[in-house]
């Protein structure tokens, strides 16, 4: 236990601090670069908690995939710092009431405000008992058994929003030159090979 609770305080001091650095950082780069730390350990929390797959998403989605993504935007974009923070102040004060309101939230659940007792462990006694069985078979059966139909259909409609990307920017400029692989692979022997028959002791 000593061992867990060490572990715990430590990845979400991490956690507080890559997310504070998130924010206080100059540089976007080092801004994605942290969100990347935050995401990875708080990942490890959630493997804490026994909620593995959970994790598992958390790191394949979001690190692999967003941050990733972010990160090559960020470098590749010309961004103007100073442009950005000229609307700093302006929004501060929005920005300041969402965080008062999380923050209340956040102790609501927890029990430190309202009732001594904390709603999380309220619902938790409340709920029904299971057998003991690992998050990610369990999340598998409900997924492939009683929702099977809606993930394809999810599935679809991902399929279908990737198409319709695709679709959307693929556009034909006029006076641009494209590749194209199948005329070039398809193209005649006479097209592509010049022949010159060279005399002996002669030049081209």
């Amino acid at each position: 236990m000593i061992v867990q609770a060490l572990a715990f305080y430590v990845f979400a001091f991490i956690v507080m601090a890559s997310g504070a650095m998130v924010v206080v950082s100059r540089n976007p780069v080092y801004s994605v670069l942290f969100l990347i730390l935050a995401f990875f350990n708080a990942a490890a929390l959630f493997v804490l908690i026994g909620a593995e797959f959970i994790a598992m998403i958390l790191v394949i989605v979001y690190v692999g995939a967003v941050a990733v993504l972010f990160l090559f935007v960020v470098m590749m974009l010309d961004i103007n710092i100073t442009q950005l923070r000229e609307g700093f102040l302006k929004y501060l004060p929005v920005g300041a009431l969402i965080g008062v309101v999380l923050l209340a939230e956040i102790l609501l659940a927890l029990g430190v405000l309202g009732s001594h007792e904390s709603p999380v462990a309220v619902l938790s006694q409340a709920g029904p008992q299971v057998l003991p069985i690992d998050n990610t078979r369990a999340i598998g059966r409900v997924l492939y058994t009683q929702y099977f139909y809606l993930f394809q259909v999810a599935g679809l409609v991902l399929l279908v929003a990737m198409i319709g990307a695709i679709v959307l920017t693929l556009r034909t400029r006029p006076g641009v030159r494209r590749q194209r692989v199948s005329e070039q692979l398809y193209r005649p022997k006479e097209e592509a090979v010049t022949v010159v028959k060279v005399p002996t002791r002669g030049g081209v």
